[in-house]
């Protein structure tokens, strides 16, 4: 019976009315053993994982025919069929797959620029795992769960988009069991590979010159000292580095070829005495960081002077667009920053309503951010005049390139002490070059030299700002 039973099971025939008739039938028969009430019990609930009806069907004990205790335990579908499809799953549910995220709108794709961790190290929760760089700043993947890497699916140098893995990471493996496997295979690797690099130029090495000798007798050596004319003596290649080019750097510049094969590009220059700026920060750069906790600098001077310009000559501020001249009735200075990973230019919104302090403390910010690589594609975004001061660096002077799309840049340089005459004397001033380099296509030479000779004025006086004259 129980043969019978466990066939039409097995075929897939029985229903809940046949499995029913079948065990009533067993009332007729002796006391059925505790074995073999079991052994039904268990055929019953090994099949009936595809049959949802079967829940509530009474199981065989040792002391009854027929049980009324529904037996739920055993048959519920989904549980029974997780319990024995999950050994042989590839979604256990242990690994954790590492995406590339969102970049920005305006960005599609990025290079991978390096994995911060390797097959094996273990890391935690939204723990830097890999860099991205794209055109204007480099984001951090990090990881979406506490675990060990177990494998890393991107190269480096690669070039990703939002929701390309990157990288697979186990909940529970070991660190100690994946990374030697790692370690030992790439340190492995090598030495094979230079036997077989050697071995394969030895022979090349040997065999060239009896093959030449067989085909011509050797030319005389040159006598030393003494180089063929039409061969010129180059340095080795092997004292060359070929290294390739950061997005961030590609993208810098081919902004700045666009700026100068689109933009009549003119320059014009003054030289501003900071002897007046600089006593006002003498005087009060102790008072100014006790009151708003941050260091007075010559940065806020300046571009408090460009705004006052700006206000005076707003064509500075206007762009081409087309045919036409847009007239921005509002001022986003962009100060370029300069880092090791290339040229960044964040954006100080609405300057034209903040005061010294409030710039300051957004020079700070930006400065930090530009040095750990934590700027947002957002607070780069716009601008309507560039601020590059390459004085810090030591430079004289220079002719700094529009930031596109842009009208003028304003290039501050080194304070240089320097002879000058003042009163009918000549006495040590300390001196800057100032540039402005402007599109000349929107900015006539007039308004560039009164834009610029409005800065030298608020510069060398700054009381002209309290009295807006």
């Amino acid at each position: 019976m129980f043969g019978v039973l466990r066939r039409r099971v097995a075929s897939g025939s029985p229903s809940p009315l046949f499995l029913g008739q079948s065990v009533m039938k067993i009332r007729t028969g002796p006391s059925i053993p505790a074995r073999v009430s079991s052994i039904v019990e268990n055929e019953i609930a090994f099949h009936s994982g595809a049959w949802g009806n079967l829940r509530n069907f009474c199981h065989i004990t040792p002391g009854c025919l027929i049980n009324s205790k529904p037996m739920r335990e055993g048959f519920h579908q989904d549980s029974f069929i997780k319990k024995w499809r999950r050994p042989f799953s590839s979604d256990s549910g242990d690994s954790v797959d590492v995406v590339v995220p969102p970049l920005a709108e305006s960005i599609s794709d990025g290079t991978l620029a390096k994995f911060l961790k390797r097959p094996g190290d273990r890391v935690n929760a939204d723990e830097p795992i890999a860099q991205i760089e794209t055109d204007k700043v480099t984001i951090d993947v990090s990881s979406p769960e506490s675990g060990v890497i177990l494998k890393l699916l991107a190269n480096e140098g690669d070039t990703v988009e939002p929701g390309n893995k990157i990288a697979i990471i186990s909940r529970s493996a070991d660190a100690t069991h994946v990374a030697p496997s790692e370690t030992t295979s790439e340190k492995a690797a090598p030495p094979p590979t230079q036997k077989v690099s050697e071995e394969k130029k030895a022979p090349k090495v040997e065999t060239a010159p009896t093959t030449e000798k067989a085909k011509a007798p050797p030319a005389p050596a040159p006598a030393p000292g003494r180089s063929s004319p039409s061969e010129p003596q180059l340095p080795p290649k092997e004292r060359e580095r070929r290294v390739p080019m950061t997005r961030l750097r590609k993208r810098v510049a081919t902004r700045l070829k666009d700026s100068q094969n689109t933009f009549a590009m003119l320059t014009t220059f003054n030289e501003v005495d900071m002897t007046n700026l600089m006593k006002l920060r003498a005087d009060y750069k102790d008072a100014f960081v006790e009151k708003h906790g941050v260091k007075l600098g010559l940065m806020s001077g300046f571009i408090k002077a460009a705004v006052n310009a700006l206000q005076h000559q707003p064509i500075v501020n206007a762009v081409i667009d087309g045919d036409d001249i847009i007239y921005r009735d509002y001022i986003d200075i962009s100060v370029a920053v300069g880092t090791s990973k290339g040229l960044v230019v964040p954006v100080i919104r609405n300057a034209d309503t903040l005061n010294f302090a409030d710039i300051e403390k957004q020079i700070n910010t930006f400065a930090k951010k530009a040095n750990d690589g934590s700027l947002s594609i957002d607070e780069m975004a716009g601008g309507t005049l560039t601020i590059s001061n390459g004085g810090v660096y030591g430079s004289l002077l220079s002719t700094p390139i529009i930031n596109p799309p842009q009208s003028a840049i304003l290039g501050m340089h080194s304070i240089v002490s320097r002879p000058m005459v003042v009163g009918g004397n000549i006495v040590p001033r300390p001196m800057m070059y100032v540039a402005l380099t402007y599109d000349h296509r929107i900015i006539d030479g007039r308004e560039a030299v009164f834009f610029l000779r409005r800065i030298k004025d608020i510069v060398e006086d700054p009381r002209r700002l309290l009295l807006d004259i």
